[in-house]
C-alpha cells in the first residue's frame, strides 16, 4: 500500500502550484465531515486539507477537479440518455454522501435495469459519493461524471456516473492469485491510482 509521504508526493507533482485552489484546512474539513456523516477517503481527504481544494486543471475535462461538495455545471440540467426509471433524474436534489453507495459491481441500465430497480438507480448517482468533474464520454453519452465513494462497501474507489450506467475506474486490472483458491480481479482504482494514470497518460488517458 503506498504510504502518506509517497502520496503526497505524487500529488504534489501531479498539481503545480498555479493550477491549485486553496487547500481547505484541517478545521474546515472536519467541519464539513461532521455536517455530512462522513470521513473522506485518503489520500483524497489530505489532498483536500493541505495540497489543493480542487484544481483548475487536472483528471477531469471540464472541471480540472472539483471544489469538494460541488457538482458540476451541467449536473443540475443532466438529463441522461438512458435513464429507464419512471422518475427523473433530478440534479437539484441534495446529495447524500454519508449513505452507502449502492452498487458492488458495474451496471449497464439498457442492460441491467428492472423496474425494481428504480430506487437504486437514483441512489447510484446520489448517495455515497463526492463528484470530482465531468468528462465528454463520446458520441453515445451525453455526460460521464467522475465521483468518490466515500460511504459504502466500495469506499474510496472512483467510479464514472454516465448515461449508460455506473462503473468503477479500472487501472491496469489484473488477477490475483488466492492461495487454495480462485484468482480474483484486483480492486479497482482509488484517488492516487486516478491522478497517477491521468499525469502520466495511462488507463482512461492513454493514446492508442
Amino acid at each position: 500500500m503506498t504510504n502518506t509521504a509517497s502520496a503526497t508526493a505524487l500529488l504534489n507533482a501531479a498539481f503545480p502550484a498555479e493550477v491549485r485552489r486553496q487547500p481547505l484546512g484541517w478545521k474546515a474539513l472536519q467541519s464539513w465531515e461532521d455536517r455530512h456523516g462522513v470521513v473522506l477517503p485518503e489520500p483524497y481527504r489530505t489532498f483536500v486539507a493541505e495540497i489543493a481544494n480542487g484544481v483548475d486543471v487536472g483528471p477531469s475535462e471540464e472541471d480540472g477537479l472539483l471544489t469538494l461538495g460541488k457538482t458540476p455545471a451541467s449536473w443540475a440540467e443532466w438529463k441522461p440518455r438512458d435513464w429507464l426509471s419512471p422518475e427523473p433524474f433530478d440534479g437539484t436534489a441534495a446529495r447524500s454522501p454519508a449513505l452507502p453507495f449502492p452498487l458492488q459491481d458495474g451496471t449497464q441500465w439498457e442492460y441491467d435495469y428492472d423496474p425494481r430497480q428504480s430506487p437504486l438507480q437514483h441512489q447510484a448517482y446520489q448517495w455515497g459519493s463526492v463528484l470530482l468533474g465531468r468528462d465528454e464520454p463520446g458520441p453515445n453519452c451525453t455526460a460521464a461524471f467522475w465521483t468518490l465513494v466515500v460511504a459504502g462497501p466500495q469506499r474510496g474507489q472512483i467510479w464514472t456516473l454516465s448515461d449508460a450506467g455506473a462503473d468503477p475506474y479500472v487501472t491496469n486490472r489484473h488477477y490475483v492469485w488466492v492461495p487454495g483458491g480462485e484468482p480474483v480481479l484486483s480492486s479497482p482504482g482509488g484517488f492516487l491510482e486516478w491522478v497517477q494514470d491521468w499525469h502520466t497518460g495511462q488507463g482512461w488517458w492513454r493514446a492508442d
